[in-house]
């Protein structure tokens, strides 16, 4: 069955919101804004309807082994405006509903506080590397990112 954009629109939005109460809870990074969300499809047929959706949104702007990243129109969520959305395929390894991505002020100092504490984890990429956050009480995901995704990937504000 098809989704409502409405209800596209409030599920992104959700995964915003308790990624940035995992943030509060773990973190004093109160105010970093969010700068990429990922939405974790549990089946094809539901990876099927969410890019659907994203592609009402927005146009790909990359294409990976594990799903597609759109630059959508800004989305309002409680973190400021959202303009990159990826919508990951089914993968067992990622029962969560999602995750937000925040910029932090100074991620180096960040890493120095956070790094070993329960929860961080690191993961190094080719041009960039990013702190995650885990907690089993939150259904989703946090991510730290340094440089954010929408400077990897060379995108301009719309």
């Amino acid at each position: 069955m098809p989704m409502k954009h409405s209800e596209f629109v409030k599920m992104v939005q959700d995964i915003v919101k308790e990624a940035h109460e995992l943030c509060d809870k773990h973190t004093t990074e109160k105010t970093a804004p969010v700068n990429y969300a990922c939405i974790f499809a549990q089946s094809e047929e539901e990876y099927d309807t969410l890019l659907a959706c994203a592609q009402e949104l927005g146009t790909i702007v990359q294409e990976k082994a594990s799903g597609l990243v759109f630059q959508i129109r800004p989305l309002d969520t409680v973190a400021g405006k959202l303009e990159v959305l990826k919508i990951r395929k089914p993968d067992a390894k990622r029962p969560e509903q999602g995750d937000a991505d925040f910029t932090v002020s100074d991620y180096v100092e960040f890493k120095k506080v956070y790094l070993g504490k329960p929860g961080f984890d690191i993961i190094v990429r080719v041009g960039m590397e990013m702190m995650e956050l885990a907690d089993p009480a939150f259904n989703v995901l946090a991510y730290f990112s340094h440089p954010p995704l929408f400077e990897v990937l060379g995108l301009t504000h719309k």
